[in-house]
């Protein structure tokens, strides 16, 4: 049986959001983004055609766009809102799946047994509008990468259906840049050779892109002529991660908890990036050595910044530990989770911040969690 699987996406989510609860910023450029150091996290239409990009400097976004409205952004009220587009699919589609705060994945397969898949998908996406009053775009094909393509051709606004006969014609002339797995780095190397167009890429023998990117090489190509068996995976509300440790013996080594807490911070906060997860509640916890065991937690901005974590933990700590008494056990949970990427929660820092989270990433992933780590935090939590 032919899959049918639907890619959805917010059009400028936050840009959105902003605008219901505010009409004076309609039809005006406007950037979400935090201080003269900080990041664009997201920006309308009518600004992109300036050259404001998410990810970019707010200091070179203002000089492209220095009519620009400026917004801070509120991850609450983001969050909000995702929700309630959630419930809409939640409460129609056969399967769901949350890629993140504004994108979804449905599987209709065999729904056309029935009545058309693109007529009910069309019937959605008006009712996603209609009671939540945000933008949406789509597109229905074959499988999860020709979809969000198609989504991305669609955008601002629209929505296509990729029959299964048209999807190579369709992919073709594309560039590359539009196959999510593609990167900068990796769109360049290949353009030195002459490989721009996904019509190029997919003619090109499995064997030599394997000699160039390593294994990825195969599931490029695979992505390039219209193939992915990914499925497509029950959507499920995390509530919350921690982490705790039980010491070996009872102890008053404040400097040493902290710097477990501080490394527990950090492994948390790697987590949420990597699973895409920000969190708006940190508790702190701890065991006395006669198992009184206490509490304390603190609600903040949405965020996945191991700074902010850490910085806040401690804090909780020093306020929770008031008995001179040794302690059994301390950990940390975060709760409050809503899908989103750290990009999102840097509404403050810079974007020299950013670049560091994402090199301690790149380095974790490839060579393991413990490969790089803030030195407060080394000793005591691995």
């Amino acid at each position: 049986m032919e899959r049918a699987i639907v890619h959805m996406d917010l059009d400028t989510f936050f840009v959105s959001c902003e605008r219901l609860v505010n009409s004076q910023l309609k039809g005006i450029p406007l950037i979400i983004g935090g201080g003269d150091r900080g990041v664009v996290s997201s920006c309308s239409y009518e600004a992109r055609t300036f050259g404001v990009r998410s990810a970019m400097p707010m200091k070179m976004a203002l000089r492209l766009c220095p009519q620009a409205r400026v917004v801070k952004g509120d991850m609450e009220l983001y969050s909000k809102m995702s929700h309630m587009v959630t419930e809409v699919i939640e409460e129609s589609a056969p399967l769901m799946e949350k890629a993140s705060i504004d994108e979804f994945y449905l599987d209709l397969t065999g729904m056309d047994r029935f009545f058309g898949a693109y007529k009910w998908t069309n019937e959605l996406g008006a009712r996603i509008e209609k009671e939540t009053g945000l933008p949406i775009s789509y597109a229905l094909s074959v499988n999860k990468t020709v979809s969000k393509i198609g989504t991305g051709e669609s955008k601002p606004h629209g929505h296509r259906e990729i029959l299964p006969v048209g999807v190579q014609s369709f992919l073709n002339p594309l560039s590359i840049k539009k196959i999510p797995m593609v990167g900068k780095a990796t769109f360049e190397l290949f353009s030195r050779v002459g490989i721009r167009t996904i019509g190029t890429l997919s003619e090109m023998p499995v064997e030599v892109l394997q000699q160039m990117i390593g294994k990825n090489g195969v599931d490029l190509w695979k992505k390039a002529n219209g193939i992915d068996n990914t499925p497509v995976i029950p959507f499920s509300e995390r509530k919350s991660i921690s982490k705790e440790r039980t010491f070996s013996s009872d102890t008053m080594d404040v400097a040493e908890v902290k710097s477990l807490l501080s490394g527990m911070a950090e492994q948390l906060a790697h987590q949420l990036r990597s699973e895409k997860w920000l969190t708006s509640t940190v508790v702190v916890k701890i065991r006395y050595a006669n198992f009184d065991t206490e509490t304390k937690q603190c609600k903040i901005s949405y965020t996945s910044s191991d700074h902010t974590l850490a910085r806040v933990a401690l804090d909780l700590f020093n306020k929770l530990y008031t008995r001179r008494m040794r302690l059994r056990l301390v950990g940390l949970r975060l709760t409050d989770l809503v899908p989103g990427s750290y990009q999102m929660s840097l509404f403050e820092d810079s974007a020299q911040l950013i670049s560091l989270y994402q090199a301690m990433d790149n380095i974790k992933n490839r060579f393991g969690k413990d490969a790089v780590g803030r030195a407060v935090g080394f000793n005591f939590s691995r």
